[in-house]
């Protein structure tokens, strides 16, 4: 497994093992992840968080060290559900009946299906699905539903990403083939 390191907040300096059986995981590298958490603020506390298509929960794990009150991170491959929960034990520590930890909410499904099934909206929600999928079009319909109306939404695509749905950029960058950006509803 290869190993990547939460980069501030209470976690700093952790490793997070990432598991490499899975061809397409990328996990956001490290320079990306300082640029977002400039752009967003150190000091999360108070936030609640989605990381959807969580893959390594870098930025789900990143959002809870720098203070979120709760963080969902949602992934359906197994191999890669079960690296994270190795993170979020590593992180966090277990607690009693086998729940990792009260700030980390670890949920193996579907990204559609879980969008479609929530009911309390989240201030925060980073997306990095799958390249060349559709995700970002399909998903779009379930914004309403999963986002505060004043919640940011952090997406990671192999294409720039100015506006989605009601959403729209107000933040960019570059690293390689991949497009960052922060979107907040217009």
């Amino acid at each position: 497994m290869a190993r990547i390191r939460i980069g501030g907040g209470a976690w700093r300096s952790r490793l997070l093992q990432v598991t490499e059986e899975v061809p397409g995981l990328r996990p956001t590298p490290d320079r990306v992840r300082q640029t977002l958490f400039n752009w967003l603020g150190q000091d999360l506390t108070g936030l609640r968080c989605l990381d959807l298509y969580a893959g390594s929960g870098v930025l789900g794990f990143e959002a809870a060290s720098r203070g979120a009150t709760r963080v969902t991170l949602v992934e359906q491959h197994p191999a890669v559900f079960r690296a994270l929960q190795q993170s979020a034990r590593a992180l966090a520590g277990p607690l009693p009946g086998g729940q990792v930890s009260a700030q980390l909410e670890l949920i193996r499904s579907d990204a559609l299906k879980f969008a479609a099934a929530v009911t309390e909206p989240y201030d925060l929600i980073f997306l990095d699905p799958p390249y060349h999928q559709g995700w970002l079009e399909r998903l779009a319909v379930h914004l309403p539903r999963l986002a505060r109306p004043d919640a940011r939404l952090y997406v990671e695509a192999e294409h720039p990403v100015t506006a989605l749905g009601s959403w729209q950029q107000v933040k960019c960058g570059q690293a390689g083939q991949v497009f960052y950006q922060l979107l907040e509803q217009a």
